[in-house]
């Protein structure tokens, strides 16, 4: 029998739950109006034109959307193995004791950090090393571009994919573990055999999370990605996301349609967003299953 307190939470929970689908489609409806112009005007020339000339109001997105794919996923490459690493040695090896709260504890700070700290320790740190390593290997020397946003936009999410891979990872029941133990499996093999097919459905799902941080992170991109419009030629060439061209024009945009394109930049990056999660969600799916 429901009390009316009953019905109240239950209609205050619905209301909440609903409450986000309408805002995520006041968003996309806001972005979509807002871009019509750009949209009627360019088409789908407007996600293949390499071009993006405010002068001549001539708009592109393409070097934009690779940008934003490139620094997304190479960030992803590099954070994978340091984010599994960390929780397994959080999770598995050093579950308990000084070491594990010590090291949990500067994984959360890691998340807390301004992106714009990020910016500037890039811009000091590692935009000199990737220097050196492009003057080794006979490449423009630029430091800044893709494999510097890719590197910094990595250290960023690594908190993100290893805080939820190590509550994954210490889900894993003790009894199946103990009975690979008893049959005289190493750690290591309990690892590969045991954890990780058991995990990894959550660590794909926290590698997910990852990749939608590396996807609209704006800030500390901007600062050390070169802000170059043009189609990147190679890993290490400067570039542009699509967050970071916002940020960089968006003030100074003039004219209704160069304001346009930069939302309808903001609404093809919404969509990219979606489609990535819903993939991804399609994979995390078939591995639940499998």
């Amino acid at each position: 029998m429901q009390t009316r307190g009953d019905t109240f939470f239950k209609n205050v929970l619905f209301i909440s739950g609903i409450s986000i689908v309408v805002i995520l489609a006041a968003i996309f409806l806001s972005l979509l109006l807002s871009s019509s112009l750009s949209i009627k005007t360019f088409g789908i020339k407007f996600l293949l034109g390499r071009e993006w000339d405010p002068v001549q109001k001539n708009f592109g997105a393409l070097p934009f959307v690779l940008g934003t794919i490139l620094t997304s996923f190479l960030s992803l490459i590099i954070c994978a193995p340091f984010a599994i690493a960390i929780s397994l040695f959080l999770g598995e090896y050093f579950a308990k004791g000084k070491i594990s709260t010590l090291v949990s504890t500067m994984i959360e700070l890691l998340a807390g950090i301004p992106s714009v700290i990020y910016g500037f320790w890039g811009l000091f740190v590692i935009v000199p090393l990737v220097r050196d390593l492009e003057i080794k290997f006979n490449i423009i020397p630029y430091g800044v571009g893709i494999f510097t946003a890719s590197i910094i936009l990595a250290i960023m999410i690594i908190p993100y994919a290893a805080s939820i891979s190590r509550e994954v990872i210490t889900m894993v029941p003790s009894n199946l573990k103990e009975a690979a133990y008893s049959l005289g499996a190493t750690k290591y093999e309990v690892i590969k055999k045991i954890i990780i097919p058991y995990c990894r459905s959550g660590i794909f799902a926290s590698m997910l999370l990852a990749l939608g941080r590396a996807l609209g992170e704006t800030m500390a991109v901007t600062m050390v990605i070169g802000n170059s419009n043009d189609l990147p030629q190679n890993i290490f060439s400067p570039s542009n996301t699509m967050a970071s061209v916002i940020a960089n024009e968006f003030a100074e945009a003039s004219g209704d349609i160069y304001l346009s394109s930069l939302i309808e930049i903001a609404l093809l990056l919404l969509i990219i967003t979606f489609l990535i999660n819903i993939a991804g969600k399609f994979v995390l799916k078939r591995l639940s299953v499998v």
